[in-house]
């Protein structure tokens, strides 16, 4: 249970995927979400390579993001948003393969930052390497911190 007293993260985040543009041009796809931790999945393809056809270190940092970002997001009240204050990721093997696979969690909550990691590995069959680790600072969106006419709870 989060700290609103709810499990109604799930929900939220499934209404705000179905208007996650960039998600869905890259195609990459959030499929687990659990309190404090999410995953998803990237069918590598060639839009997602750089010159020398391995994975674009974007694309990589993208999909620690997004993953560290909704496993934020698991723990703020309804009324609440995340968004990056800060992310340094260290690559540590190139990117290749047929997917990425993207493991995001909290490793520290708090009512104004979620302190979160996530972790890139490449898949290509029953092979799996860890291409990438990201330490994140998600800050808390309270209604009172944004522009009225933001409505980030749409």
């Amino acid at each position: 249970m989060n700290n609103t007293g709810t499990t109604d993260y799930k929900e939220r985040i499934e209404k705000f995927l179905e208007r996650q543009e960039f998600m869905k041009h890259i195609g990459f796809n959030l499929n687990i979400i659990e309190e404090g931790r999410t995953e998803g999945w990237l069918d590598i393809k060639e839009i997602h390579k750089q010159q020398k056809g391995l994975v674009h270190g974007g694309v990589t940092a993208t999909v620690a993001d997004i993953v560290a970002g909704f496993a934020a997001y698991t723990l703020v009240p309804m009324d609440c948003h995340v968004v990056t204050a800060e992310i340094k990721i260290s690559y540590f093997k190139a990117g290749m393969g047929d997917k990425l696979h993207a493991i995001g969690y909290v490793i520290k909550p708090g009512r104004k930052v979620n302190f979160c990691e996530a972790e890139v590995w490449s898949v290509k069959g029953d092979e799996r390497h860890l291409i990438a680790k990201a330490t994140t600072t998600m800050a808390v969106i309270n209604p009172s911190d944004v522009n009225h006419k933001m409505n980030v709870n749409a």
